[in-house]
């Protein structure tokens, strides 16, 4: 393409669902009470494991890391997502839509790896009990949860700069609520096969690999489970994978049919994929993490017992 026929784009349009003004109102409402329970829920959830000493166990350090993940995640989308369904205002910046994109990225690759490293840690705690607290020292769950940390900001950071140093001409419009890679690299002018490939880099390390460790980690954990011989030993372990295991089937799951799904940019102005679009991300950027507390709050009796206490000391100071 001619350089000299190219336009900068200096902001996005996000389309969202525009088409469906009233959708909107409805969709501004529930967006809103979700992003006020995935605060409060997440919020407690933190709490009750900082100031509860029977939580400073390894899998709650990590739920923590999770809640804390989950409050980020969404803060960094759902705010501008609400103003602009209340506002109209479709526009982002250049600069704006490059930082959200930047924490989408990476709040999404920690989460991937945090999941992995909490499927280990039931994995130690089921299959090896004796050697729970050696494995899973403090020293080693802290390290577990930094190189989630790091690994996802280093992966955004590398697929941020990949994509946002590309040109952009005339074509702005993103037919979604938020700056998704995937549908910026569609307008960029320019060759993106080098951020394909670091795309699919990134995919099979922090997609393949976690769900590799979960896989196993669940397989040897549910051969363990059938060998024992108690009952209730049997319910006790279920129980403490089942929360673990439901977040991830509905996480992985959500990821998996909004990619395999066809891409909507191609089939621009259509308004019923449109809607599709809105919806999928919706789900996967605020239902899931609203979720997640209720999940890990339903089904594990010392959340409830930390919630419980929490609330009480709160009522008698």
């Amino acid at each position: 393409m001619n350089r000299k026929n190219q336009t900068f784009v200096k902001e996005f349009i996000l389309l969202g669902l525009s088409g469906y003004p009233n959708l909107e109102i409805i969709f501004f409402a529930l967006i809103l009470v979700m992003y006020l329970v995935i605060l409060m829920g997440n919020g407690v959830l933190i709490i009750a494991s900082i100031f509860d000493s029977r939580l400073h166990t390894p899998m709650y350090f990590f739920l923590g890391n999770f809640s804390f993940l989950d409050i980020c995640y969404t803060s960094s989308s759902v705010p501008s997502t609400l103003a602009s369904l209340i506002s109209k205002k479709r526009n982002i910046s250049f600069s704006g839509c490059a930082v959200q994109m930047f924490f989408g990225f990476a709040m999404g690759s920690t989460e991937c790896f945090l999941l992995g490293m909490m499927a280990f840690d039931r994995y130690v705690a089921i299959c090896n009990p004796l050697r729970y607290p050696i494995i899973m020292s403090k020293g080693v769950y802290v390290l577990m949860a930094s190189v989630s940390w790091m690994s996802g900001g280093i992966n955004s950071i590398v697929q941020t700069s990949l994509a946002m140093r590309l040109p952009f001409c005339g074509n702005n419009i993103i037919n979604h609520f938020l700056c998704e890679i995937l549908a910026v690299l569609k307008l960029a002018c320019a060759d993106i096969s080098l951020n394909i490939a670091t795309l699919a880099v990134s995919n099979i390390a922090f997609l393949v690999l976690p769900v590799l460790v979960i896989f196993f980690s669940y397989m040897f954990i549910l051969f363990t489970i059938l060998r024992m011989n108690s009952a209730t030993g049997r319910r006790k372990a279920f129980s403490t994978c089942s929360a673990h295991l439901t977040v991830v089937i509905i996480f992985y799951g959500t990821i998996f049919f909004m990619y395999a799904k066809p891409k909507s940019q191609n089939f621009l102005g259509k308004a019923s994929l449109q809607a599709t679009e809105g919806l999928f991300s919706v789900f996967y950027g605020v239902v899931t993490p609203m979720l997640n507390p209720i999940i890990y709050s339903l089904r594990n009796k010392d959340v409830k017992a930390a919630m419980k206490y929490l609330f009480c000391w709160k009522v008698v100071n």
